[in-house]
């Protein structure tokens, strides 16, 4: 399995450790639904990139905390012994931020936490509906616990 960390944004010092901490966490959730062949790619962007992400694939113009960009549809499954490309987590630095201090957590607890939801997105969860949303966040806390001991 493969997980592609990149930080295209400035603001803010990302930490050799948290960039870690993130593909151990994808690889986590891959893992657990099967996904050893996958690749996946987590990019960590500034509030402008997003804003602009946001308004051309989905015709929102404002930032967000983070999008997910699936190569395929829910239940597709790639042939062959190439790797299974599932998409692209975007996730927005600024946001995270801004949100771990409303939450009251770390922002690396914040980081992890949107880098689950949107890998979530890309294998076909999703939180139109209480069931489904619940059933998410069940499925991200399940995945931010135990890692390192300590992801609050």
């Amino acid at each position: 399995m493969t997980v592609i960390i990149n930080n295209r944004q400035r603001q803010t010092k990302i930490e050799k450790e948290l960039k870690e901490a993130l593909a151990r966490l994808a690889r986590r959730v891959l893992s657990a639904h099967g996904k050893e062949r996958a690749e996946v790619g987590v990019t960590l962007v500034g509030e402008k990139t997003i804003q602009q992400l946001n308004r051309d694939y989905r015709g929102i113009d404002a930032p967000t905390d983070v999008l997910s960009f699936p190569l395929q549809e829910p239940g597709e499954t790639q042939a062959g012994e190439e790797p299974e490309l599932l998409g692209d987590v975007v996730i927005c630095v600024p946001r995270a931020l801004a949100q771990a201090r409303e939450f009251g957590h770390s922002f690396r607890r914040e980081l992890l936490y949107l880098a689950a939801h949107g890998l979530l997105h890309l294998l076909g969860y999703d939180h139109e509906n209480e069931a489904e949303k619940r059933e998410m966040r069940e499925k991200e806390e399940a995945f931010l616990s135990g890692l390192n001991g300590d992801e609050e």
